[in-house]
C-alpha cells in the first residue's frame, strides 16, 4: 500500500506556506472546463424547488436481489442494496466531498467540504470541511475520516476506490476540517474531482480488518437517511433524519423530501410492473413503446390517478447493443466484429417491434459536439491517431461512416454480402451451410439475455446470423444471474452497454470500462475485454487536455476508435424518458440535463 502522509501543522502554518499561498481564495465550485455555472451564494440548484415539502413515503421497485450494504468492496459489486449510493434514488446513507450538479456537464459544489483551494496546475488541493457536517450518530465529520476513508479504501476496497491512491503522492491533515491531496504524475486534470466525488466514511463507523466482508448491519453516514429496516432480498428502508446537517446546504436545498423511502424487489420486470398497477411502487420507467402502449392504459391511468410523462435527456444516448467478449478467440479479430455489425437488422426491428419510434445509435456521443459523426478527423486527432495506423475505418476517418442499413424488409442481400466478404477477408468461409473459422471449425456463440424484450432483440439477431450459417443459441436467466456473469467475464456474448453512461464530460470513469488495465480486473466494467494502446493514448490525452479544443480532438478521436473496434453491435436509442407516477407524487417543473431527478421530487400533503 501507498503511504498516506499525515501532517499535524496548525492552521497558521498551512496557511502561510500551504496551498493558500498560491490561489489565495478557496473556492466553492469545481468544473472540468471552464467555469462553474453557479456563484458562490447561490440558494439552490436550477431543477430543485427549495420550497418542497417534507413528508410523507414513496416506494421504488428494482429486478434483482440483494444480501449486502456496504457499496465500497469487491463482494458488493454483485447484489449491494440500492439506495446506499445511487445515482438515481440518490446518495441516501453516504456523501462525497462535493455534489455534482444535474444540470451541467461536470461542475461540482460544496457538500462535505465547504470549499476548495486549488493549484492552477490542479496538483495540489486543499478540501475544507464544513464545520456543521454530521454522521448520523451526532459525530463530527473531521480530517481523519478522510484519512481513514482512503486507508481502508486503498487496502479493503473495491475498484475504482481502491485505486485512487496509486495517483496520489500526499494525503495530509492541515488542520481539524482540512485536507490536502498532492497528485503525483499518473494524475490528470480531472483527478482532482474524482477525489472530491469519492464518498467518505466514518472512521468510528467500520472496523478495518473486517472491512471487506459483506453486511446486513445499518450503517453510519453523513447522508439525509438512515437505514430503519432490512429484509435481504426483499426490502430496504430508509427513513429520513430529521437532524440531516445539509438540509439547509444550496447544493442540497430541495432534495430528500421524503421521510422514508422504502425499495421494493422483484424476481422479473413483469411482477415489478403489476406491483406498480395496484399502487405498490409509486415510479416506473419504460423504453419500449409497444409496451407503453400495451400496458399503460390500466384503470388508474384512466382515472387520473397514475400520471404518464414524458423528460427530455440533453445527454447522449446510451450505448446498448450486442456486446463481445473479445476475451475469447473468436472475437478477437476486429474484421469478425465488424462483419457481426452489419448484421443487426434496425430498419425491421424499428418498424415491427419498436412502432418506428427509434433513432440508431452509431457513436458513444451522439448528438453532440464531442461525436466523430459526419465530421472529418481535425488536425490534432490526426496527430493524436497517427502512431496508430489502421486502428480507425476510412469512412470513420473522412466523416461519411454510417452503420449498414437495410431496406426493412427482413430480407434484404446487400448487407449479408457485405458482411460476407469481411468474414472471407478474415480467413472464414462457408462449408455446407455452416460458418466455419480459418481452422475449419464451426463459428457461432451463445447470447445471454435478462428479459423478453432482449429475448426478442436476440432472436431477430439470431435468424440473420443463421443466414450466413452462424449459429447463435440464447439463454435467458434471473438479473443477479447475469451480473454474477458479466462480474466473471463469464459469457460470449449479452445484450447491454459497457456500463457507459451517456455524458457531455466523459472522464477518467473511461480507464475503468475501455482501459487496458481494466480488460481483466473483476468486477471492472470494462465488460469487452477492450486492451489496445491506441485507446488507451486517447484517454490519456482527455483527461490532460488543458483546453477545450484538445479536449473535444481527444474524446472525438477515441469515438472513432470505438466505433472502428466494433465492440459492441449498437442497436437503438430515444433520448425522451418516459416515467409514468401516483399522482401523490409532484417534481419540480425544469428538468436538468441529465434528465428528471427523483431525489428532488416530494409527497404532495394531504
Amino acid at each position: 500500500m501507498r503511504r498516506i502522509f499525515l501532517s499535524l501543522c496548525t492552521g497558521a502554518a498551512i496557511l502561510s506556506g500551504g496551498v493558500g499561498a498560491a490561489n489565495a481564495q478557496p473556492e466553492h465550485a469545481i468544473s472540468m472546463q471552464g467555469e462553474p455555472a453557479l456563484r458562490d451564494g447561490f440558494r439552490n440548484f436550477p431543477y430543485a424547488n427549495p420550497d418542497a415539502p417534507k413528508g410523507g413515503s414513496v416506494t421504488y421497485c428494482v429486478v434483482g436481489s440483494f444480501d449486502n450494504l456496504n457499496p465500497f468492496i469487491i463482494k458488493s459489486l454483485r447484489t449491494t442494496a440500492r439506495g446506499m449510493i445511487d445515482t438515481i434514488y440518490g446518495n441516501l446513507v453516504f456523501e462525497p466531498l462535493m455534489q455534482r450538479s444535474a444540470d451541467e456537464p461536470f461542475s461540482l459544489y460544496g457538500l462535505l467540504a465547504e470549499s476548495i483551494d486549488i493549484t492552477p496546475d490542479r496538483r495540489v488541493a486543499e478540501f475544507h470541511l464544513n464545520p456543521n457536517a454530521k454522521w448520523s450518530d451526532g459525530e463530527p465529520v473531521t480530517a481523519d475520516d478522510v484519512l481513514f476513508t482512503y486507508d481502508v479504501y486503498t487496502e479493503k476496497g473495491r475498484p475504482p476506490y481502491s485505486d485512487r491512491m496509486k495517483k496520489i503522492a500526499g494525503l495530509e491533515k492541515t488542520g481539524e476540517r482540512s485536507v490536502r491531496f498532492t497528485f503525483n504524475e499518473l494524475a490528470d486534470r480531472e483527478f482532482p474531482l474524482i477525489i472530491a466525488m469519492t464518498p467518505i466514511i466514518p472512521k468510528h463507523g467500520f472496523d478495518k480488518e473486517t472491512f471487506d466482508q459483506t453486511t446486513l448491519k445499518p450503517l453510519i453516514g453523513s447522508g439525509p437517511y438512515r437505514v430503519a429496516q432490512v429484509v435481504p432480498g426483499q426490502r430496504i428502508v430508509f427513513e429520513r433524519n430529521k437532524d440531516y446537517w445539509a438540509t439547509d446546504l444550496p447544493s442540497k436545498r430541495g432534495f430528500d423530501n421524503f421521510d422514508r423511502i422504502t425499495i421494493e424487489y422483484f424476481l422479473n420486470a413483469n411482477s415489478q410492473f403489476e406491483a406498480f398497477k395496484k399502487g405498490l411502487c409509486a415510479v416506473y420507467e419504460e423504453a419500449d413503446p409497444v409496451k407503453r402502449e400495451r400496458n399503460l392504459d390500466f384503470p388508474a391511468v384512466r382515472e387520473g390517478k397514475v400520471k404518464n410523462e414524458i423528460f427530455e435527456s440533453g445527454l447522449p444516448p446510451v450505448v446498448s447493443g450486442f456486446l463481445f467478449n473479445t476475451r475469447l478467440p473468436k472475437f478477437s479479430d476486429v474484421r469478425v466484429r465488424r462483419a457481426l455489425a452489419m448484421l443487426y437488422d434496425f430498419e425491421w426491428a424499428n418498424k415491427n417491434l419498436f412502432n418506428g419510434q427509434f433513432k440508431r445509435t452509431a457513436s458513444y456521443w451522439q448528438n453532440s459536439e464531442l461525436s466523430a459523426l459526419g465530421r472529418p478527423a481535425s488536425a490534432k486527432e490526426r496527430d493524436l491517431l497517427a502512431p496508430f495506423p489502421g486502428k480507425v475505418m476510412p469512412e470513420v476517418m473522412d466523416g461519411t461512416y454510417k452503420p449498414a442499413e437495410t431496406d426493412g424488409s427482413g430480407h434484404d442481400r446487400a448487407p449479408l454480402k457485405a458482411a460476407l466478404d469481411l468474414f472471407n477477408k478474415a480467413g472464414y468461409r462457408i462449408e455446407s451451410g455452416k460458418m466455419v473459422d480459418p481452422r475449419g471449425q464451426p463459428f457461432g456463440f451463445e447470447i445471454l439475455t435478462a428479459s423478453q424484450s432482449e429475448e426478442r432483440l436476440a432472436a431477430l439477431y439470431q435468424r440473420t446470423l443463421a443466414k450466413l450459417g452462424i449459429t447463435v443459441t440464447i439463454r435467458a436467466l434471473e438479473a443477479d444471474q447475469i451480473q454474477m456473469r458479466k462480474q466473471r467475464f463469464d459469457f460470449e456474448a449479452l445484450i447491454g452497454s459497457t456500463g457507459f453512461l451517456g455524458t457531455l464530460s466523459p472522464g477518467i470513469e473511461l480507464t475503468f470500462r475501455w482501459g487496458s488495465e481494466s480488460a481483466n480486473i473483476e468486477g471492472s466494467f470494462n465488460l469487452a475485454g477492450a486492451a489496445d494502446p491506441a485507446i488507451d493514448a486517447m484517454i490519456e490525452a482527455m483527461l490532460n487536455a488543458r483546453d477545450k479544443e484538445s479536449y473535444v480532438a481527444a474524446v472525438r478521436a477515441l469515438d472513432r476508435l470505438l466505433i472502428s473496434g466494433a465492440y459492441i453491435v449498437p442497436m437503438q436509442y430515444d433520448n425522451r424518458q418516459y416515467v409514468s407516477y401516483w399522482n401523490y407524487l409532484a417534481h419540480p417543473d425544469k428538468t436538468p440535463i441529465f434528465g428528471y431527478q427523483l431525489p428532488t421530487w416530494w409527497h404532495k400533503p394531504d
